[in-house]
């Protein structure tokens, strides 16, 4: 089986239940075309480096992905249509990272400082 990593955007108005609801979603098509979600990371709302569709900001979702190629044909078919994703990217890899993904590291190191700067105040 080959491994992918799927990361979309969703429009920043919807909420974080609309934004899990498309992410279960994404996993029933990979589900119903003989894959396997291996892992779904929710990376929040974060600003965009220029606007999208008169969008400032999205919420960014990370899907690891086992399966076959047809699968993500599917899957990136579904993303055209879908009005609430405004953007995906689909890469092959050739294993996927065991733990959090590098933004979700860089999400609590930011935490972390935060804190610190806050107990120095």
């Amino acid at each position: 089986m080959a491994l992918y990593e799927h990361v979309f955007l969703a429009r920043q108005d919807l909420s974080q239940a609309q934004v899990d609801a498309l992410a279960a979603a994404a996993t029933e098509i990979v589900e119903a075309n003989e894959g396997k979600v291996v892992k779904t990371e929710t990376w929040g709302l974060k600003s965009l480096a220029y606007k999208i569709d008169r969008n400032r900001k999205a919420h960014f979702v990370m899907l690891n992905i086992e399966g076959p190629g047809s699968l993500i044909a599917e899957l990136e078919r579904q993303n055209r249509i879908n009005e609430d994703i405004i953007r995906w990217l689909t890469i092959a890899v050739e294993e996927h990272e065991d733990g959090p993904s590098a933004m979700m590291r860089k999400n609590e190191r930011d935490r972390k400082r935060r804190t610190d700067r806050e107990d120095r105040n």
